[in-house]
């Protein structure tokens, strides 16, 4: 991606120690005359040279610094370099974040939502396009109205599902989805649909008060990968600040097929909608963290 440069570096500041050189994954600054000098046209906006220079020479104007200001915490200070943070306290936040089907009706401020969204965005994207999107659904009525929509598209597929002669000749022609809908999920889907409708019960956010939606506009390098990373930061921010949170896979594949539903959310055709997730007070405590299936990974010598 090739972004017009907006470093700049002040002379009078500048050792000469040739640190941002050596960090700059674009080749845009130079040595010259014992001085780092602006050289490239374009550039990543990374700003791996401002964060290594050590006489505060370098700024990158793409980059605004009042982004990760937070509401509800101080912004960290400083740099932590690597191998200076416990792993075990990592691992253990990792482990213990669970996905939470069971909340307590206490709304969620606004500014925790919006703190979530920006721990979102600390995390990498491809050649730093930073292109995600974040729609915040705050409070309960929201998150409700959002979730009739995306019932109201699995309602329909249902009734297109139950014709085995149009799933079948699909298969038949190549487009096994929808047989495969009506092998896996017909039925489930049918009963919540069921169970929602006589009594109430709301089994696609699981009583989540809130709700944060992450896209990623088209023209990004890694559009999913971008989403979903930003996500996991989401995920792992809630549970340290005391939420709960649930991926809600079934509303993404529903705004990937009826462009309704993204309407409600004033979403852009340019936008691609890539994780949905639930967020609320959790009334659930558990004894233990999380276990995993056995994992052989391939160990491949080239």
């Amino acid at each position: 991606m090739k972004r017009k440069i907006t470093t700049t570096i002040d002379k009078n500041l500048c050792i000469g120690c040739g640190l941002c050189v050596k960090v700059c994954p674009d080749d845009a600054i130079s040595i010259i005359d014992k001085k780092a000098v602006v050289t490239g046209e374009f550039s990543l906006g990374c700003g791996h040279c401002e964060a290594v220079c050590p006489s505060n020479a370098v700024k990158v104007g793409f980059t605004d610094d009042t982004q990760l200001d937070f509401k509800n915490f101080n912004k960290p200070k400083g740099w932590i370099k690597h191998g200076d943070y416990d792993t075990q306290s990592l691992v253990h936040l990792m482990m213990s974040r669970r996905s939470c089907r069971n909340y307590l009706e206490k709304e969620v401020d606004l500014s925790v939502l919006e703190d979530l969204v920006k721990i979102g965005t600390t995390a990498p994207s491809g050649t730093n396009s930073q292109m995600w999107t974040f729609t915040i659904l705050p409070d309960r009525s929201s998150v409700l109205k959002f979730g009739d929509e995306v019932l109201n598209f699995f309602k329909k597929l249902n009734n297109l599902a139950e014709k085995s002669y149009l799933r079948k000749t699909m298969k038949f022609f190549g487009k096994p989805e929808l047989y495969n809908y009506y092998e896996d999920y017909y039925q489930r889907v049918k009963e919540k649909i069921d169970e929602y409708e006589k009594t109430g019960k709301e089994s696609l956010f699981h009583g989540a008060v809130s709700a944060i939606i992450v896209g990623c506009e088209k023209g990004a390098s890694c559009p999913s990968e971008d989403a979903l990373l930003a996500s996991q930061n989401i995920l792992l921010g809630a549970h340290s600040m005391g939420l709960g949170t649930c991926l809600i896979g079934f509303a993404v594949e529903a705004m990937k097929n009826d462009k309704n539903i993204k309407k409600l959310i004033n979403a852009s055709e340019n936008e691609d909608i890539y994780s949905v997730i639930g967020i609320g007070y959790p009334d659930e405590k558990y004894q233990d963290t999380c276990k995993r299936r056995k994992i052989n990974p391939a160990i491949i010598k080239l």
